[in-house]
């Protein structure tokens, strides 16, 4: 039966050749399987949410069990607790999967030459290192399956850098780059590999940042959002979470067979200068 559908799913590129793709044809990811991480909050929370609501078997994955536990109350995502910084434990986490969702992330503030080498390394290892290790463990499956879709949250930052954010802006340089050989090599496999670049969005992640903001930049708390980072949009606002999960679920659907290599910016014209 799932067999069935997922002829009937994967007709989609020829659907849309023949014009017979609705615009309007709900997303249905019944058959398939995600594997999101960092999602025990933010855009990982939304992320998870939609793909589970889509049809999808979803694999949540953080350190934050309690987070977890809170997005597992019915959502029917499946969650794993693991530290995706662990990159040996990587090989535990589920690899039979049909959409590869890279979310994790964390921030470290600082100038370079106070940068701790320490977290530098743990910064690449959670934000470039166990992404590389996450695809080339599910894109055997993929390959087999002849889908697949990896879809890497990226960041502004992959496309502009920003002082006092060096590892930051390297691992996410370096997630486009992957991102990139990953839709070169998956495209005769039927797989394709993405990124979503937002500017800053309502997540912990970003609430974390302000007190490190405010040192760096020696101003009060309650003036970074508008003046650091709110500073270089156009669009005066934070990103919502679900805005991000959205073109996620998009980029899962059957329009998106042709999109691959490339970047979306959600940054309210940030990139625009």
């Amino acid at each position: 039966m799932a067999d069935a559908r997922n002829d009937a799913r994967d007709d989609a590129p020829d659907r849309l050749q023949r014009g017979s793709l609705a615009v309007n044809e709900p997303i249905d990811l019944t058959g398939r399987t995600a594997l999101v991480t960092g999602a025990a909050s933010g855009i990982g929370a939304s992320v998870a949410r939609a793909l589970a609501a889509a049809g999808a078997k979803v694999h949540a994955v953080d350190r934050d069990e309690a987070g977890l536990a809170a997005l597992a109350k019915g959502s029917g995502v499946a969650t794993i607790a693991a530290d995706l910084a662990d990159l040996d434990a990587l090989a535990d986490l589920p690899s039979e999967v049909d959409i590869l969702v890279n979310n994790a992330g964390i921030q470290h503030v600082s100038p370079i030459e106070d940068f701790p080498l320490d977290r530098f390394d743990f910064i690449l290892d959670l934000m470039l290192t166990s992404p590389f290790r996450l695809i080339r463990q599910s894109l055997p499956h993929m390959y087999d399956r002849g889908w697949g879709r990896v879809v890497n949250i990226s960041s502004v930052h992959g496309l502009r850098a920003s002082a006092f954010k060096a590892a930051y802006v390297t691992a996410k340089h370096g997630l486009e780059g992957l991102s990139k050989v990953v839709a070169l090599e998956g495209a005769p496999h039927g797989v394709t590999s993405t990124c979503i670049n937002p500017a800053y969005v309502r997540t912990p992640l970003v609430e974390k940042q302000i007190a490190d903001q405010a040192r760096t930049h020696g101003i009060p708390e309650s003036e970074v959002v508008e003046r650091i980072m709110l500073e270089p949009v156009a669009v005066k606002r934070l990103v919502e979470p679900d805005e991000v999960a959205a073109l996620t679920l998009f980029l899962c659907g059957p329009a998106s067979g042709s999109i691959s290599g490339t970047s979306f910016s959600m940054d309210g014209g940030w990139t625009a200068h």
